[in-house]
């Protein structure tokens, strides 16, 4: 999400400052163009070089001085930037945005930014819950700008306290939503994904089960991509991995679960994507207590009976949706996909050879193959499932242009 976007960002004189600094990194990590200002209070905490170097850009902190005599660099960094990031926040800068005050590099070019500002509070509880700086907060939210609620946690001042500067997950989490959301022209804007993830679990009793190795990591992966592009995700899972809050995780364990959920979620879903490896069969009769070692026989027989086949009832009463399914096989890879592909009544199948150790279940990578209703095919090289599900939501925008 962050990838070539330019994000100005302006550090102000909190102890939270050396945190900014792995904050930075993290931007750039993720494909960020990264250009910072502080606040001369900022520079007490940590050397302006210290941003310098790993910004591998000029550290603006004198609105009077300008390095570049073709353009005023607090004016030139507010045209540049995609966004604008303050953090840490402190009571004077907020209280300094919220009344248009401009008397440093960081507060002029904030007054002059017409990206959209992203704020990060960092200070004593007292002082956050202070009444003037709580109204401030509001000014500021009042005119679209995002004020990232502080932590509570160990301040400096050596107790807990609301105030704390947040974890970056959180930062880069919330940062990415309020990007999405000021984005207008993200191509799945408006479109309702519906996605599984992970292998059911079958349960024998209370303590056992039957699963497979499907880790989950492709569903919320198809998940993510399908977020950042704009679209409204919900995602039933029955595994547990990272994922932005602004998706909705439902859990769930068995096939049954599953179903009941899909089936339920269906009709108002645009995009179905079944990643779940969804065990074939249950057992018949589970044990509602324990089976214990010394009350069986040698060898036991567990009855099997057959799940919904949670893709095949969906293509079944398909109206307008768009269903994606997924074939994990052992041999005849293409063969057995165009098979489902055709008996499912699915727009688009990815198959993927789960007999290698070095792709498909339980790994970081894979390699697939994505079939069309209409004859498409597109081989994907082994990468890891993140870029591999970037091209397969790609895919999915491409067909519902078509």
């Amino acid at each position: 999400m962050l990838k070539d976007k330019n994000i100005a960002l302006y550090v102000t004189g909190g102890i939270a400052v050396y945190k900014a600094v792995d904050l930075l990194r993290t931007f750039i990590k993720e494909g960020a163009n990264v250009r910072v200002g502080m606040t001369e209070s900022a520079t007490k905490f940590v050397n302006p070089l210290t941003f310098q170097v790993l910004s591998r850009n000029e550290v603006h902190i004198d609105t009077f001085y300008e390095s570049t005599p073709e353009h005023l660099a607090h004016i030139h960094i507010s045209d540049w930037a995609d966004i604008a990031v303050v953090a840490p926040a402190t009571t004077n800068t907020i209280a300094k945005i919220a009344h248009g005050i401009a008397d440093n590099f960081v507060t002029s070019s904030l007054v002059a930014t017409k990206a959209p500002v992203f704020v990060v509070p960092a200070m004593n509880t007292d002082m956050y819950e202070n009444q003037a700086t709580q109204a401030n907060i509001q000014t500021l939210e009042n005119r679209g700008i995002k004020v990232l609620e502080p932590d509570t946690g160990f301040l400096a001042e050596g107790y807990e306290g609301k105030g704390r500067f947040p974890d970056k997950e959180r930062i880069l989490d919330e940062l990415e939503s309020f990007i999405i959301q000021h984005s207008e022209d993200l191509p799945l804007k408006g479109y309702k994904f519906l996605v599984s993830a992970g292998g059911t679990e079958e349960r024998i009793d209370p303590v056992r089960y039957i699963t497979n190795d499907s880790s989950g990591k492709t569903g919320y992966a198809i998940a993510r991509a399908a977020y950042y592009q704009g679209a409204d995700v919900q995602l039933v899972t029955t595994a547990e991995h990272p994922l932005p809050n602004a998706i909705e995780k439902i859990k769930v364990s068995s096939a049954d679960e599953m179903y009941q959920v899909i089936d339920k979620l269906f009709e108002l879903t645009d995009v179905l994507v079944m990643t779940a490896a969804v065990a074939d069969y249950k057992v018949a009769s589970q044990s509602k207590s324990k089976m214990k070692k010394d009350e069986l026989a040698d060898k036991i027989v567990i009855e099997l009976e057959e799940n919904p086949d949670i893709l095949k009832a969906m293509g079944n009463k398909k109206d307008k949706q768009f269903l994606v399914g997924f074939a994990a096989e052992t041999e005849n890879l293409e063969e057995y996909a165009r098979k489902k592909l055709e008996k499912k009544n699915l727009d688009m199948i990815i198959a993927n050879d789960v007999s290698r150790e070095d792709t498909g279940f339980n790994v970081d990578f894979n390699e697939v193959i994505i079939l069309t209703k209409d004859d498409k095919r597109f081989d994907i090289s082994r990468q890891t499932k993140n870029n591999i599900a970037r091209i397969v939501v790609e895919k999915i925008i491409n067909e519902l242009n078509a």
